[in-house]
């Protein structure tokens, strides 16, 4: 395990790092989760293996620090995790990112354009979340108020979202987890989907096949009958590869490990 001070507290975020080759990869987690759970298996996977691999927490979550005075913004998310890289001594990583840490990897890339070679987005928010359209995960969390997070809503979100993602969100703090949500849900000006449209460099989007494609071009109507990610006609046009991975749901590298190893594998050039 490395870390590294990345707020002028000197706040650590705390890494799992594999020894390989580089350029090196770095792996960011999901809303309530930890990189080393949920990327583990597909960094070590045979299609994958061999980079130097940072398994990172964002703050407030896993293994790394919980500050309370820190906003947990999306750009402050990434300006923390610039902070990382660099304290580990690298210049440019591909970064693969799941859900709110998808978010969190294009963030980067927007902020610190030279730090990012690649991306890899797996089934990653783009879009502000209508607060209409509640949802276990950030929107439902973003629905309570702080002090109602605190005082109750943790444990009623404890209930819903089941025994698994429990597991890993019990973890973390929660003003970092509510905040995080908040912000998620809110989205970034510009928004996650335009800073993506306007990157240069390579960006592959991965989606569970089982969701279906998608069947209009509004990203916030929330709409059920809307598979993979919306506008992905829009994605396409801007040059982001959009892979449907098959016999998975949210979480497809824990889902499908041979499925998501090979349309990452694909992604960064391995294939």
């Amino acid at each position: 395990m490395r870390h590294a001070p990345v707020t002028p507290n000197g706040d650590l975020i705390r890494w799992v790092e594999l020894p390989g080759a580089e350029p090196a990869r770095l792996y960011l987690h999901g809303l309530g989760a930890s990189s080393p759970v949920y990327f583990a298996a597909a960094a070590a996977h045979p299609l994958l293996a061999g980079r130097r691999s940072l398994l990172l927490d964002l703050l407030g979550f896993g293994i790394s620090d919980r500050p309370t005075d820190f906003g947990y913004t999306l750009e402050e998310h990434a300006d923390a995790v610039a902070a990382a890289v660099r304290a580990a001594g690298l210049s440019r990583v591909e970064v693969v990112g799941h859900s709110m840490g998808g978010a969190v990897a294009i963030v980067l890339a927007h902020r610190h354009p030279a730090l990012v070679s690649r991306l890899l987005l797996v089934d990653a928010n783009l879009d502000r979340i209508d607060p209409a359209r509640q949802r276990p995960g950030s929107s439902g969390i973003a629905s309570y108020t702080e002090a109602e997070f605190l005082a109750g809503g943790r444990d009623e979100v404890a209930e819903r979202v089941g025994p698994f993602w429990w597991s890993t969100m019990r973890l973390a703090d929660p003003r970092a987890l509510h905040r995080s949500a908040r912000h998620l849900a809110r989205a970034t000006e510009p928004t996650m989907r335009e800073m993506l449209l306007g990157l240069d460099l390579p960006r592959t989007f991965l989606y569970p096949a089982a969701d279906g494609d998608p069947t209009d071009g509004d990203p916030t109507d929330g709409d059920p009958t809307d598979g993979g990610p919306a506008d992905a006609d829009g994605l396409r046009a801007a040059g982001v590869r959009v892979v449907a991975v098959p016999d998975c749901g949210h979480n497809i590298m824990l889902d499908n490990p041979d499925g998501f190893a090979a349309a990452a594998a694909d992604a960064l050039g391995l294939g």
